[in-house]
């Protein structure tokens, strides 16, 4: 990965051009290196990231337009346009857009470790179980749904 070249990454483009389309959201890079990685992200109504747990990432989401619903260490959260959310690596975390209309927001890990790669494999694949199961060869650990 390396070094992160300096520049410009415009307001309608993807660092690379590289833009992914994961279970109905669209993520388009921002920027890429090895301490840190950032997207744009567009949630449409009623789509979400279930509960799931970065064991050595901390990840952060700041909310441009609309409303998410969050579930943070089993705690619920609401964060709106101009809010920042914080979670800590270890911390299950689950993102809901149950607004009834798209949110924007940045989102940013760090360190990136394999989240580049784990976005490139789930690009398009329609099958939340096989997201899940690819998702955890990444370090990304989505955790059961509730009895």
């Amino acid at each position: 990965m390396g070094d992160m070249p300096p520049g410009v990454t415009a307001s309608n483009d993807g660092f690379d051009d590289i833009v992914w389309n994961i279970l109905g959201q669209t993520y388009t890079l921002k920027q890429q290196s090895e301490a840190s990685m950032a997207w744009h992200a567009v949630f449409p109504d009623g789509t979400f990231v279930p509960p799931h747990v970065h064991p050595t990432q901390d990840e952060f989401v700041y909310v441009l337009s609309g409303r998410y619903d969050l579930s943070l260490d089993g705690k619920d959260f609401v964060a709106r346009a101009g809010d920042l959310v914080r979670m800590p690596k270890g911390l299950p975390h689950g993102i809901f857009n149950r607004s009834g209309e798209t949110a924007t927001s940045l989102f940013w890990v760090a360190p990136t470790r394999s989240l580049k790669t784990l976005f490139a494999r789930i690009h398009n694949v329609p099958d939340p179980q096989q997201v899940v199961r690819i998702a955890a060869e990444h370090e990304v650990n989505f955790l059961p749904p509730p009895a």
